[in-house]
């Protein structure tokens, strides 16, 4: 089953364009998009989740076009933006319960307990979110991403800010979360996240795609997924 179909994309900013962008992501898929700064990564999330309207080119996201059908679109997605911060004048509890209920989920204590507690964040559930590290700022974004258990949930820059222990956790979490036919969307410039985990990946570089393949297929043909990586940017003019 086809998540994302995009085809020629094009998007301008004064000094940057995304020309041509087509990818298509399944069903299951861990698809990761990588790039350096400035390459486009958190461009495409935007256009993909309706946030920016493209100049030209075509884009279905589970059926719906994100610029005229964004509201549907985001009823039935997650996503975890790289900058963002929640309300800072909520608690995480507050907040995590004014999710649920825009989106209407019944019975959804339960849902917030279990992230509360996944993401070791029971002991601030209390705590407005304005005093809360950035960490746990990141955590309760992963949490409310995922409460109402999207088929597809689109991540900028995972596991920015987060310590090593709760970095195993979301790694593993979303790798178990592909396998249930759920999709993930990751975009990001950590080269090690997208070996480790990744089932796909597209490297970006200035607007433009350098690859679009299986990570099963570049491990074959390259002994050292970083080497790899550096070169095809580099040799990108």
């Amino acid at each position: 089953m086809e998540m994302i179909k995009v085809k020629n994309l094009v998007k301008e900013y004064e000094n940057f364009k995304l020309e041509n962008f087509s990818i298509d992501v399944k069903e299951g898929q861990l698809y990761g998009i990588l790039g350096p700064n400035g390459s486009g990564k958190s461009t495409v999330v935007k256009l993909l989740t309706g946030q920016i309207i493209p100049k030209s080119g075509e884009i279905k996201v589970l059926g719906f076009s994100p610029e005229k059908e964004a509201l549907e679109l985001k009823r039935n997605i997650g996503i975890i933006p790289e900058q963002e911060t929640p309300p800072s004048f909520l608690t995480v509890k507050e907040y995590l319960e004014f999710v649920c209920k825009v989106r209407n989920l019944e019975k959804y204590e339960e849902k917030i307990e279990h992230w509360l507690n996944f993401l070791e964040l029971k002991s601030y559930e209390n705590n407005l979110i304005k005093d809360l590290s950035r960490g746990n700022k990141q955590k309760t974004l992963i949490a409310q991403a995922f409460l109402h258990s999207p088929k597809l949930v689109f991540i900028d820059e995972p596991l920015i800010n987060l310590d090593p222990i709760i970095q195993k956790k979301i790694k593993d979490f979303l790798i178990n979360y592909v396998k249930e036919k759920n999709t993930v969307f990751l975009s990001t410039h950590v080269l090690s996240i997208v070996k480790e985990i990744c089932s796909d990946v597209c490297i970006l570089k200035n607007g433009r795609v350098l690859l679009n393949d299986s990570m099963e297929n570049v491990s074959k043909s390259n002994d050292n997924f970083e080497d790899f990586f550096i070169k095809l940017i580099e040799n990108e003019k």
